[in-house]
Order: C-alpha cells, then structure tokens, then sequence
C-alpha cells in the first residue's frame, strides 16, 4: 500500500466521522425543547408571600377612592382589593437558586428527554410553588380576581348611586342650586376617627348603626354592651349641623357619607307597631290622643285620655291629611326629606334588606377593625318578629284601594329613588 493510498483513507474516515458528527448534533437540536434552554425553576425555592397592594398613595381612612363611585374626594372602593378576598401576589426574592442548574447529559435532563419525546403536545401543568411561611404550605398561584361576591356588592352600590342621581336629576333639578343649611344636615352623625357621615333613618337599622359609630369613635368597645337609651339620649355621637359652618363644609367634601333605607311601607308598619301597640309615654299622648280625636267617631274618654289603641286606618288617615292635627315625625317620614339625598351626594347607600352584606362591606371599605361587624339583635320588642313583607302587607289589607295608593304616593320618590318595587299589582 503506497503511502498516498494510506492518507486519502485516513481522510475518508476523518470526514466521515464529522459528517455523522454533525447530523447527530442536528439531531439532538431538533428534540431539544426550547423551554429547556431557559432557566429552569427547580422545586424548593421560597418566595415571599404578601397580599397584593395597590400602586398608589394611601389615602386617608375612611374615605372612597374609586372612578366609578364619583365623590368629591374619591377614596374608599379602590382599597377593596387589598382587603377583600383574592390570589396572592407571589414576589420572587433576588437571590441565586439554592440548587444548580442540572447539566446536559445529567440523569435528570436524560429522563426529562425522554418524557418530552413521549407527551411533547401536551401542556406542561403550572408547578406548585412553596410559600415562605412557617406552616410552609404549598400556595398554586392563581389570576388575581377579586371575589365575585365583593364584585356583586361594588357593583350594587354603583348601580343603587345611578338610579339615586336619575331620580334627583328628573326631579329635583333645582337641587344642584340649593345651598346646604344645617337643617339639611341635622340627621347627620359624625364619626371623626374613621371619617364617616351617617344619616339617620329610623326603623332602617339606626339604632345599631350608632352602636357601630360609638365603639369605631373609642366610645365602647363592643356595640352589645351599649343601652338603647344610651344610644338615643346619650349625646355620645356629635349631629353635623353642631358645628359651624367651615366644619360642616369641610366634613361633607371630605368624609365618607352614607345612609340605610327601607322598604317605604315596610318600614311605615314597623314604626306603627313599635309606637302604637306598645305602652310609649311619648307617642301615646303626643300622637295617638289627636289621632284618635280627629279620626275615631265616638272615641271612649279613656282613649281620648291615654291615646291608646290607635288602629293602623286612622294612623294612615293622620298621615295623608293635608291638614294633620299633630305634625310629621322622623319615624315616618320620607327619606328624600331626612337626608336630602338630592343635595347631598352620598358615597354608599345600604339597604335594610340586604344588612348584613351591605353593613359588613361598607365597614371593610372604611378600614374598621376586622372584628366589628354589624349587630345583629333587634334592638326594642325583642320577643316580637320583625316587621317583613308578610306582616307588611296583612297591615295594608284595612286599607282601601284608595287609601293604598295614596299612601304609595305618599312616599313615591323614596320607592323610584331607592328602587323598590310597587308593593301592590293594582297601584300604578
């Protein structure tokens, strides 16, 4: 064999080598998943864990700060995120992998090979990723979606403020050109600590919203130790229109205003049974002795004497007359009057119906401590049932068709102000 023969063979077998060289490495790249390529997260690795915040200033307690409620000075809904329930905002700490990189041709990447080359279509599933808490749970990230009960009631507050705002807007156009007086305001409780203004409306739940305002103001600490008559009489809550007028200005542009309503005729019966069938060394003979002298033919002495034993028929007939005997009560007013919804733009408009959801929702926006929450004992007659729709409406069957509508439209603006439904087909 002639030297030149020899080196054209060691060539030959050079070249092929590297061909079969090369075609392998394009083999090993075709296979190579190009997720493999980037750092890998391997299990063990702690992130910090906190509830996510918003990127904004903290606004002052107690107050709105959202788009979608339009208040003078916007606070308190765009906090609802940070409090309500949500996913957790995972912050992965800036420090190296307490675990290498595994190497290429390692145990561990052979057999991940092998797995991609049996279920390379299917999506790779989102690891679990362990939280850096004591219990060390293991925390799965999810979208950061606000509760949808919490949306259910954010969206309830803007809607009930849209229908409030067309009400006034139909009529009450003059409203926008009046000027607040502190007759407007004398509903008005203030809760300087938290920043609250709440309207009274009784038979709405006041009694126990006062109970909520004493102890947010440090007054008590727990609205089960506080009396009724401590509540109603105390003078423990300042009125708005108590201070002068920079102070009422100032708290109405930049307190977190709110009121509770009722169901109107609801909320009639149930002022009628607390202040008529119970002994009352105040309505008795302030209310009831005109009543029944006015409209009880042939009322006994002792009726006209104590004022006791009004029938709902003669308390409706008081209450329709142009020319009342005795004059109007805040139990039984129109709250279009009360509180001057018109004038004043409230920030969150709650509802008997639906407490416990509005009260409890509306203490979380203004940042209560998270072990008050609204009351839920019945306040006077404990032992009597709560006037409901039921007992509402066997009052209103001792009144006339006539009577009835009267008396729908009587509080006509607080049902299209507050949404409520006629309580009666045949009303119109």
């Amino acid at each position: 064999m002639t030297p030149r023969l020899g080196t054209m063979r060691l060539t030959c077998m050079f070249s092929s080598i590297l061909l079969f060289g090369a075609a392998g490495l394009l083999l090993f790249i075709s296979l190579q998943d190009p997720t493999e390529l980037a750092p890998q997260q391997v299990p063990g690795i702690k992130f910090s864990i906190r509830p996510q915040q918003p990127q904004h200033v903290s606004p002052e307690p107690g107050s709105f700060q959202n788009e979608d409620l339009k208040v003078p000075t916007q606070r308190v809904i765009q906090h609802l995120p940070s409090r309500s329930p949500r996913g957790l905002y995972l912050q992965v700490p800036e420090q190296p992998h307490p675990y290498p990189q595994a190497k290429v041709g390692s145990p561990l990447r052979l057999r991940q090979r092998r797995r991609r080359l049996l279920i390379k279509k299917m999506p790779p599933a989102a690891p679990a990723i362990r939280a850096n808490s004591s219990s060390e749970a293991l925390v799965q990230p999810r979208p950061h979606t606000p509760d949808s009960h919490w949306v259910h009631l954010r969206r309830s507050q803007q809607e009930r403020k849209r229908v409030m705002q067309e009400a006034c807007a139909k009529y009450r156009a003059s409203s926008s050109r009046r000027t607040v007086t502190p007759r407007h305001v004398s509903r008005i409780f203030v809760e300087d600590r938290h920043r609250v203004l709440y309207c009274e409306v009784p038979k709405a739940g006041c009694s126990n919203w006062k109970r909520v305002l004493m102890v947010l103001a440090g007054l008590a600490t727990s609205t089960a130790d506080i009396q009724h008559n401590t509540v109603h009489y105390g003078g423990a809550l300042r009125r708005l229109d108590t201070f002068d007028r920079q102070g009422i200005v100032h708290r109405l542009s930049t307190y977190t205003k709110m009121l509770f309503v009722r169901e109107p005729f609801e909320r009639l019966v149930s002022a009628f049974r607390d202040k008529f069938e119970h002994p009352n060394s105040y309505y008795h003979p302030v209310f009831g002795k005109a009543i029944l002298a006015r409209y009880r033919a042939n009322a006994s002495r002792e009726a006209l004497r104590t004022g006791s034993g009004v029938r709902f028929p003669e308390f409706v007939q008081y209450l329709l007359d142009v020319h009342r005997p005795v004059g109007m009560d805040i139990h039984w007013d129109h709250v279009s009057r009360l509180c001057s919804p018109c004038l004043i733009d409230y920030d969150f408009v709650g509802k008997f119906e639906s407490m416990e959801d509005d009260a409890n929702f509306f203490l979380r926006l203004i940042h209560a401590p998270g072990n008050l929450t609204f009351p839920r004992f019945k306040d006077r007659h404990s032992q009597e049932a709560r006037t409901t729709t039921r007992i509402t409406q066997q009052y209103f069957t001792q009144l006339s068709a006539l009577q009835r509508q009267r008396a729908y439209d009587f509080y006509y603006m607080d049902y299209l102000m507050f949404n409520y439904s006629k309580p009666f087909a045949d009303l119109y």
